[in-house]
């Protein structure tokens, strides 16, 4: 596991996704300044087989590619992990054409003022956080770590495109092969984490289990596929402690609620985890009321008397704090800075 100390470590989502839209070049750089112990990208591939950085393949909420004339005709709908999803998907452009595109703030609605950075950056590579990251380190002399989500594997797999070979490929050509107190690999699905741990990738790696639903990759057959709720009960634990090396999961699966919703403390999940050896992250740790438990928001939010309440920020100290207490090892924060001003006590 990644060999950074302190505790929990401030994973910046997307870059400082809160400040900048996410996955740009002004996100990954205002992440590492703000303090985060490491930085996440997301993983998607081109019809060429670049590893683009994106949430995912479908990029019409991220990007300006609905308004290019010249690619109206690549709009298509596709199934991907069970969604039916109409739009313009990586895999059917090569990188040069995705070089062209302007990024967009993803949540306009809630972060209005990340707007104004639309269009002023384009699409990244993988390649392109590794070296932000180790300009970064070089320049403030503090190792940062990455993360990278592998997205879609089964998908991708189906279609004939290896994400696991190609990650390997690029984390050789980037420097970044035998960095493995750096670099941690995540995935929702199982299988690709198998692939890239028997190709001997040194990296830390970490099974994502949503809060429904089950991996995309799970065996169809007699028996039903194995939900993400199965793999954090103790059997499920139990399995994942001979195969990764962590866990990673929805915020919410971290707190207990009372009948009306409330946040009423940790549960018992990371320390479970950890009986097990296993490490855990929790995702994702955001200031505004939209993604408070209701427990933390406004007071006009809990009421309902102010509906655009939803993008103020409420008691987000009070929140994070209480998933810090559940002993946590890692956290991902759309604004790194509150995470570390949380983790280290500096906020009054």
């Amino acid at each position: 596991m990644v060999s950074l100390e302190r505790r929990p470590l401030i994973i910046g989502h997307r870059g400082a996704s809160g400040y900048r839209p996410e996955h740009t070049a002004s996100a990954y750089r205002l992440a590492c300044e703000m303090g985060a112990d490491l930085v996440e990208p997301d993983i998607v591939a081109t019809r060429d087989g670049v590893l683009v950085v994106r949430h995912e393949n479908e990029i019409s909420g991220t990007t300006d590619v609905a308004d290019r004339p010249e690619f109206a005709d690549r709009r298509t709908t596709k199934t991907v992990d069970g969604e039916r999803l109409t739009g313009w998907f990586t895999e059917d452009f090569t990188w040069d054409e995705l070089a062209v595109l302007g990024s967009r703030e993803r949540l306009p609605q809630v972060r209005p003022d990340n707007t104004v950075f639309d269009g002023a950056e384009g699409i990244l590579r993988l390649r392109d956080v590794l070296a932000i990251v180790d300009a970064h380190s070089a320049e403030s002399g503090r190792d940062i770590g990455v993360v990278v989500e592998v997205k879609h594997a089964r998908f991708y797999e189906d279609r004939g495109i290896d994400l696991a070979e190609i990650l390997c490929a690029e984390l050789a050509a980037c420097g970044w092969a035998d960095r493995a107190d750096v670099l941690v690999i995540e995935s929702f699905e199982l299988g690709v984490l198998d692939r890239l741990r028997a190709a001997e990738v040194q990296a830390a790696f970490v099974f994502l289990a949503e809060r429904f639903g089950s991996p995309a990759d799970e065996p169809v057959g007699e028996a039903p596929p194995r939900s993400y709720a199965w793999y954090r009960s103790d059997a499920g634990l139990d399995l994942l402690a001979g195969r990764v090396d962590g866990i990673s999961v929805a915020k919410a699966n971290l707190l207990r609620v009372g009948v009306l919703g409330q946040a009423l403390g940790p549960t018992n999940l990371v320390e479970r985890a950890h009986a097990r050896g296993l490490r855990v992250f929790t995702w994702t740790l955001r200031p505004e009321n939209r993604f408070l438990n209701r427990a933390f928001r406004s007071h006009a939010q809990r009421t309902g008397e102010e509906p655009e309440a939803t993008a103020q920020w409420g008691d987000w100290l009070a929140e994070f704090s209480m998933i810090a207490s559940s002993g946590v090892d890692g956290v991902f924060v759309d604004h790194p800075d509150l995470g570390v001003a949380m983790r280290d006590g500096a906020v009054a």
